[in-house]
């Protein structure tokens, strides 16, 4: 059997004709917070709970919980989620959701609306809450719950939910780091801080090994890389941006083509007058952009420290290498991350405007980094480390890869100034995606989460013998 609980204005109707349902409550309080999540856990005497956590029509297939309740009780996982259909725009599709791993540490992992969890496992979750949060305690739960027991996606379609976010997925991209949502993305860091520290993957804040910036003998000071492929409407932009920064030490730009076919080889062979243009053409394997990377980095040409700059995108200034330089120097860090700022492609100010990622503090960066999807940019690495480590060999997540990897023993630099301009525009890779290919994009970052976090776990536990 099972007591339903539902937001305060949503149809009890359907969920009242299902038979496995004993009771269905309306919450009036928000589904996010410990004390609703408190509440359920006190109130509820159905062994399986069901919460529908999103203030949308709410529609079962047939016989969807007797099959959820089917899965349970053959599992005994504390929670079950599925897929199901989303209605956007008036048009129906299918929204398949993604499995669950020990590294589905992101506060937006997307479990759909519909929740099962066994009531014995609710009541062990919330009774050991003990914070007050008002954004977080769903969250907390979660993963809290994700201790007790298996948190296990059913392959199937059992409901419908009404998509009322019409925005596309590259608009969406950036609400984690929008600062109106600061006060929730605090309580979000502090449940899975208290986490990591319970599955034993929590780093403190003073083991950090630190560079020396003069190390090694490089034939220039910085090297700005731009991977491409088939950039031919925007390459020329960023290669003359690299080519104008102003900085009081010599510098290179690599430009690493691969296999274009459009044109974007002669724009860059265009540039080949200046000396300080370097152009790599990759042979026809399979490189994507953590390849193209590795070939720059290895490059006898590259320079000391090593820093982005994506084909459609430009700096926000002419100082921004000697900026990421100076603070390689100052800080003394293997990987240094500034802010920018969002734009057309014209230049023009895009929401949310500024992206900071505040949440990267110097205390508590390198575990936060475990929630959220990105680490921020530009970015700028030191070399001498990048040959050893290397990027993955990956069009998508390769450079939060690395990110977590050098944050595990290293410290990573921030400049809180905008060194970048981010241009939105129908071409980019990430402008507006299918489900299928966020759901791979997200599979792979949760996939990197749990390989860190198992590197994290042995880190401390050899600390501790």
């Amino acid at each position: 059997m099972i007591d339903a609980y539902i937001p305060a204005g949503l149809d009890a109707a359907p969920l009242l004709k299902e038979k496995p349902v004993r009771r269905v409550t309306m919450v009036e309080t928000p589904m996010s917070a410990t004390a609703t999540i408190k509440t359920i856990a006190r109130d509820a005497k159905a062994p399986y709970i069901l919460l529908f956590t999103r203030q949308d029509s709410l529609k079962l297939v047939s016989y969807s919980l007797e099959r959820l309740l089917q899965i349970a009780a053959d599992t005994k996982a504390v929670m079950l989620y599925s897929d199901r259909f989303i209605t956007k725009g008036g048009i129906t599709q299918p929204a398949p959701v993604i499995d669950y791993q020990e590294g589905s540490l992101r506060d937006d992992f997307d479990f759909g609306a519909l929740l099962l969890i066994r009531r014995d496992a609710l009541r062990k979750a919330a009774g050991e809450m003990d914070k007050d949060y008002m954004a977080a305690g769903l969250y907390d739960l979660r993963l809290r719950l994700s201790r007790l027991g298996r948190i296990d996606h059913v392959s199937e379609f059992l409901y419908y939910e009404i998509e009322t976010d019409l925005r596309t997925s590259g608009e969406k991209q950036f609400d984690y780091v929008d600062p109106k949502n600061r006060r929730s993305q605090i309580e979000m860091e502090d449940a899975v801080t208290a986490h990591l520290k319970a599955v034993g993957a929590y780093l403190g804040p003073r083991s950090f090994r630190r560079i020396n910036p003069l190390e090694g003998e490089f034939p220039v000071e910085a090297s700005v890389v731009i991977p491409c492929k088939n950039r031919a409407k925007t390459i020329a932009d960023a290669i003359r941006s690299a080519l104008s920064q102003k900085t009081d030490f010599p510098f290179n730009v690599i430009v690493v083509d691969d296999n274009s076919i459009d044109g974007t080889i002669d724009i860059i062979r265009s540039f080949a007058d200046d000396p300080r243009l370097v152009y790599i053409a990759q042979d026809p394997s399979w490189h994507a952009i953590g390849g193209n990377w590795n070939a720059a980095i290895h490059h006898p040409l590259c320079g000391r420290f090593a820093i982005q700059l994506d084909s459609d995108d430009v700096y926000s200034g002419t100082d921004t290498v000697q900026k990421f330089v100076d603070a390689f120097r100052e800080q003394r860090a293997a990987m240094v991350i500034g802010c920018y700022a969002i734009t057309d492609f014209n230049g023009k100010p895009l929401p949310p405007f500024v992206v900071e990622h505040r949440e990267w503090t110097p205390g508590n960066g390198r575990n936060n980094a475990l929630r959220v999807n990105g680490l921020g940019a530009p970015r700028g690495f030191w070399v001498p480390l990048l040959r050893e480590l290397n990027f993955p060999t990956t069009k998508y997540g390769e450079d939060y890869a690395l990110g977590l990897r050098i944050s595990r023993h290293y410290k990573i630099g921030r400049i809180w100034d905008v060194l970048y301009n981010c241009r939105r525009w129908e071409g980019n890779s990430d402008s507006d995606l299918s489900i299928e290919k966020v759901n791979a994009n997200n599979y792979y970052k949760d996939r990197i989460r749990t390989w860190e976090l198992k590197a994290r776990q042995a880190l401390n536990s050899k600390k501790a013998i």
